[in-house]
């Protein structure tokens, strides 16, 4: 039997048929005018909103391209030396987003492939510091990744797709900026291939991770999980295309200097022969290294051939420690120096404790960030002390510096 039409009344606010102009009909109910209107203005307000949202993201991650030399200069303000390593970034990653630029009308049917790098070096020479000064200038989104991490598919750790989790966390999960975004992937020859002959055990965190990353290197559509990998299993997943996200690669790969040598002959002898320059080339035998090497040290030939662009990062001789301490925008001595303005105390410190901090960092053989490890145990005493005491200036003598040194556990430890 049908409901009287003083029954009926409105599903949203409750209102009956007599106290609303309009009462709108529905498969199980009912809806007034006043609700419609009320409907009407949240739906226009978050519509606003996500165009918002959209304007201020693009406009946070507006790209902003260079040319290669005005990335190197860009560069050279923040990292001291590694002039090769510069110039091979910087056209690599211009090559790069010209290719993501290019209108499809003008491509000519000619298709530029990416053109993803592979950074080998010595620990703390700068690896990631150019990675993350790069990402800076161009205002691209940028993760950091470490691929100790990473397992193939199905086993305990993380999948490869969770670095580009990481990418869309970074820029408030706009997809539209994490496609042209930077992933920097650290310790890549930690998934080295642990054998030659790869029949014997799978090799889960090594050859396994390798294949992983493969057609994500190259170029595709990966399902990516917003949270995480495993432990949410009922997440939604997002679509994230990979064909222009640039991935840079680096690792120290310990002992391929000792592949290279085995390749390269240094042991010339003869009237001819410049002992000098023999010398330097041993000293800094990554100047040579090539695709094979990485090859022989362990990684697969599919991955090398999605890593086109190899480049190498010289060892930090005493000059170049001399300079990052104190040329850098943000060199070590100017970060301690504000650490102290902040507590209205001027610090002043001689050459000699510089030349001393350079001379430690070559015997602990610990690149840039042993730098830090030393100016950290020669200031600490008074970072402790003089906070709240009305010191107006610190002064750091060589003298000071020894003695702060040697009561720290730096001192102690056996240099290799």
């Amino acid at each position: 039997m049908a409901k009287a039409s003083s029954q009926l009344h409105c599903s949203f606010c409750g209102r009956s048929r007599d106290e609303v102009k309009i009462l709108i009909a529905g498969q199980d109910g009912h809806i007034c005018e006043n609700c419609v209107e009320h409907a009407q203005e949240i739906i226009e307000q978050e519509l606003n909103t996500k165009q918002e949202t959209a304007v201020n993201s693009a406009q946070n991650f507006k790209l902003n391209v260079r040319r290669p030399a005005e990335i190197k200069k860009f560069l050279d303000e923040y990292v001291i030396g590694q002039d090769e390593a510069k110039k091979v970034l910087s056209v690599a990653v211009y090559n790069h987003y010209k290719r993501v630029n290019i209108k499809p009308q003008q491509n000519d049917d000619v298709e530029i492939e990416k053109s993803n790098i592979i950074m080998v070096g010595e620990t703390g020479t700068g690896k990631t510091l150019l990675a993350k000064t790069i990402a800076r200038l161009l205002n691209v989104p940028f993760a950091i990744v470490d691929a100790t991490v990473f397992t193939e598919a199905g086993y305990v750790g993380e999948d490869v797709e969770s670095m580009l989790t990481r990418l869309l966390q970074n820029c408030n999960y706009d997809v539209t900026a994490a496609e042209r975004g930077i992933v920097y992937v650290d310790e890549l020859d930690k998934i080295a291939r642990k054998g030659d002959n790869p029949s014997i055990t799978r090799d889960v965190s090594g050859e396994g991770v390798q294949q992983g990353l493969l057609k994500m290197l190259e170029g595709t559509e990966v399902l990516v999980p917003p949270q995480g990998g495993r432990k949410h299993p009922e997440q939604k997943m997002i679509k994230v295309d990979t064909k222009n996200i640039l991935f840079i690669c680096g690792g120290a790969f310990d002992g391929i200097d000792k592949v290279i040598a085995r390749r390269v002959n240094t042991n010339a002898i003869g009237f001819s022969v410049n002992k000098e320059e023999q010398e330097h080339q041993r000293k800094n035998l990554l100047q040579f290294i090539n695709a094979q090497d990485l090859k022989s040290f362990g990684l697969i030939p599919e991955l090398l051939g999605r890593l086109p662009v190899i480049t190498y990062l010289n060892p930090l001789d005493k000059e170049t420690l001399r300079n990052i301490l104190t040329e850098p925008k943000n060199s070590l001595i100017k970060q301690f120096t504000r650490l102290f303005e902040l507590e209205g105390i001027e610090l002043k410190i001689d050459d000699e404790v510089l030349d001393f901090m350079v001379i430690k960092a070559l015997e602990y053989k610990l690149g840039a960030r042993g730098l830090r490890s030393i100016c950290e145990s020669i200031l600490t005493d008074a970072m402790f002390e003089l906070p709240g005491t009305g010191a107006k200036d610190l002064h750091i003598t060589v003298d000071y510096a020894e003695q702060m040194f040697g009561k720290s556990k730096l001192s102690i430890l056996k240099v290799a």
